[in-house]
């Protein structure tokens, strides 16, 4: 065994017994390389990454290949959910040396951390015009050793272009409608007309931009692209649940895959779009969808595992897929690989039943049961709102024991077998806040409230920038990587600049706290001038940024939040009022809110002027 027996993280055990000498990211192995004056290796990926499983079997688990890389290489090996700051630097150096970027990454770093070369996959034998991996660890090298000075202008050119990164400017124009209206046009342009989605294969499912189109009252584009991703192929028809993404342009064929946060993501349009058509059928994905999450990743231990593989025993879709013999319904049966196909089309119950029955007796794609922090966040922003809108105590029940496995202080990165492991990124304090904040909404209960609003300051503390605006992605007492970065691309999860922006947005409304709104805005200053030019890259930016150009709408609810009135003040889609339950006087909204005759009433306010209080349903149709 290698220095990665000893690792919390599925994926770096997986290398565990690996012929390289692997360590995990830390300062020993900087150390090391300078003790050794060798360039580090630095191998990026993650437990459900199907090309990081084939390049583990053609390289890392020959024995020749590894006596090269531990030869000439101080070894790292990094699971970049664990360390997504580790993966942001290097990803974005590959992308500026190559062009492209992608898992597994490979980078080589001097031993002061500064990358020089990168790629993604390379071969075992030259081909594609690729060269073999053995040709590029013995030429990197060579390099190293014989050109010093090349090697040392390339790796200060990268430094310098990564800090620029974040050092981007905020826009001194105005945030107004005009950018939203823009923006839908372009992503209308940009549809599929046939399929939906947008851009051509592979297509990845694009939540953020169906929330924000459904927010803006954009059904069509909204319900082509939702239709089309349910058909059957990247949506599991058999065991719910949406698969990575689809390596065509209709849906059909995926990359079998399934992550936590697809499908955490994927929950709140189906439901949705549901609310504005009245169509089950929406209704029904985000059922099966949230059964799948609790069925499948839900660990015994408290909180949902991250990822399933793509692989089931070597062989992509093996688990997922079937034949005519295995009692699948022929003219479902999508032609795939091996003989197999795939289901696309419409399942009765009985038959889904079945199916999944037979299924479960098949061998299973292996399970990365790490908690993330982040995507349990998410994951509770959508068991919370779907347990309100599907009126189920079972997703309320798991809803709230995760926001007690979450609503924890310090917060941790990732949690296994009991051991957390890296402290909390941006993303991790903004997706658990807004998880808090919608477990609050359906539940009543003020301590949510509290525990959102805690995070959500604590994240402006820890990663706020009071010079240029907006967030980092590293907290300030974080370790210091070389650069220290802001990210604000909303795919394929909410940047965690724009998720921090829109629970701040709610919660100034709550506290009529100005400074918070104030921050909330400096990160859309950030992105401003990008959200009309590629507005299918900010969904979620345009989401807070729709969420601040609202008129203010609050609904202070005092009284049993499963009370007649409550359910009606909360029937519809009203994606820009705020909520908050009570009584509560520590709380700005509610102070002074009280039942009225000892019924529950609502009370609708715009900056705090309030309506007479409502107890009747009916006043509120």
């Amino acid at each position: 065994m290698n220095r990665l027996a000893q690792e919390t993280s599925p994926y770096l055990l997986q290398h565990a017994d690996n012929p390289v000498d692997w360590q995990a990211w830390g300062q020993e192995a900087l150390d090391q390389a300078h003790s050794e004056q060798k360039p580090l290796l630095v191998s990026i990926g993650y437990s459900a990454c199907h090309w990081c499983h084939v390049m583990e079997r053609e390289s890392f688990e020959d024995e020749a290949t590894a006596a090269v890389m531990n030869e000439l290489f101080v070894n790292v090996k990094v699971d970049r959910e664990e360390r997504p700051d580790v993966d942001a630097v290097y990803m974005d150096a590959v992308v500026a040396l190559t062009g492209q970027g992608g898992w597994p990454l490979t980078v080589f770093l001097t031993p002061g951390g500064e990358p020089f070369f990168g790629g993604t996959y390379f071969p075992p034998e030259p081909r594609h015009g690729l060269p073999s991996f053995r040709q590029v660890l013995r030429a990197v090298a060579d390099a190293y050793r014989e050109r010093p000075e090349d090697v040392a202008a390339q790796a200060g050119a990268l430094v310098d272009a990564l800090r620029r990164s974040a050092e981007t400017e905020p826009s001194r124009e105005p945030l107004t409608e005009a950018l939203l209206a823009e923006a839908e046009r372009g992503l209308v342009s940009q549809l599929d007309p046939r399929w939906g989605g947008f851009g051509h294969a592979p297509k990845f499912p694009p939540a953020s931009v169906l929330e924000f189109l459904l927010r803006r009252g954009t059904l069509d584009p909204g319900r082509l692209t939702l239709d089309g991703m349910a058909a059957g192929g990247m949506y599991d028809l058999v065991g719910g649940g949406f698969h990575r993404y689809s390596v065509d342009a209709q849906w059909l064929v995926p990359h079998f895959e399934k992550m936590l946060y697809d499908n955490a993501l994927l929950v709140p349009p189906y439901l949705h779009a549901w609310l504005l058509t009245g169509e089950e059928r929406y209704r029904f994905v985000a059922e099966q969808t949230l059964a799948y999450m609790l069925r499948e990743l839900q660990l015994p231990s408290g909180g949902l595992a991250s990822s399933q593989d793509a692989d089931t025993d070597g062989v992509e879709g093996l688990t997922y897929t079937w034949t005519e013999e295995e009692g699948a319904p022929p003219e479902l049966l999508q032609p795939f690989e091996h003989g197999r196909s795939i289901l696309r089309g419409e399942l009765d119950d009985d038959t889904r039943a079945r199916l999944l029955e037979i299924r479960d007796r098949r061998p299973q794609p292996a399970l990365d049961d790490k908690v993330i922090a982040s995507w349990n966040g998410l994951a509770l922003a959508a068991l919370a709102e779907g347990a309100r809108r599907l009126a189920s105590d079972t997703l309320l029940q798991a809803a709230i024991e995760l926001g007690k496995l979450l609503a924890v202080d310090p917060l941790w990165r990732t949690l296994r077998d009991g051991r957390a492991k890296h402290p909390a990124y941006l993303e991790d304090y903004a997706n658990v806040a807004h998880g808090l904040y919608e477990l609050h909404v359906a539940t009543g209960d003020l301590r949510w409230l509290h525990e959102a609003r805690r995070l959500a300051l604590t994240a402006v503390e820890l990663f706020g920038d009071p010079e240029r605006g907006g967030f980092f992605l590293t907290p300030s007492d974080g370790e210091q990587l070389v650069a220290r970065q802001k990210a604000f691309d909303d795919n394929p999860t909410p940047a965690g600049s724009s998720m921090l922006a829109f629970v701040l947005l709610r919660l100034a409304r709550i506290w009529g706290d100005d400074e918070l709104e104030r921050q909330a805005v400096g990160a859309l200053r950030l992105v401003r001038d990008l959200l009309p030019r590629a507005p299918s890259a900010f969904g979620w930016a345009l989401c807070a940024l729709d969420l601040h150009l609202s008129p203010p709408r609050e609904l202070a609810i005092v009284g049993d939040p499963q009370s007649d009135v409550a359910r009606a003040a909360l029937r519809g889609f009203d994606p820009n009022s705020v909520v908050a339950f009570g009584p509560a006087d520590d709380v700005p909204l509610l102070e002074g809110k009280t039942p009225v005759d000892g019924k529950p009433a609502v009370y609708v306010c715009e900056r705090f002027a309030c309506q007479a209080p409502v107890t009747d349903p009916a006043q509120l149709a």
